[in-house]
């Protein structure tokens, strides 16, 4: 009879062996693959920087390093890619953004969710995963 940490490493050894990896429909995206308080990941490659996503596009880096710098033209970077919703992930709390500062999203039906960064990276997740037109805004708050 084996010791029981053996019979483990054994089941652990054969099921490895008989798993199959199947690529899904999100690996060809831009998906959020690990967040912490200073830094996101997508596709396994981290960002320090404050930067927009989409599912089909390259993570683009955007010039705000704080939610108090907050521009309506910072907003027409994200207008551009014309999305159906925008997460913006305001950094490490929750912070709502003042409607003058998007209205020109307001007014194309864009809508606007304001979210700390880790339920904006777990929201846009689930969004691109339904086959949603979103945009990931995060704002990497710097020193």
């Amino acid at each position: 009879m084996l010791p029981l940490r053996d019979c483990r490493r054994l089941a652990s050894h054969i099921l490895s062996s008989l798993m199959k990896l199947h690529a899904t429909p999100t690996q060809q995206y831009q998906t959020v693959t690990a967040y912490d308080k200073d830094s996101v990941e997508f596709n396994a490659i981290q960002f320090r920087h404050s930067l927009i996503v989409l599912p089909e596009v390259k993570p683009a880096a955007w010039p705000v390093s704080h939610f108090d710098q907050l521009t309506a033209s910072h907003f027409e970077q994200v207008a551009a890619c014309q999305p159906d919703v925008v997460i913006l992930g305001t950094g490490h709390q929750q912070r709502f953004i003042h409607p003058r500062l998007i209205q020109q999203l307001t007014e194309k039906r864009i809508g606007v969710e304001c979210m700390d960064n880790q339920a904006a990276c777990r929201t846009y997740n689930i969004l691109m995963a339904e086959g949603r037109k979103v945009a990931l805004a995060l704002i990497m708050e710097t020193a």
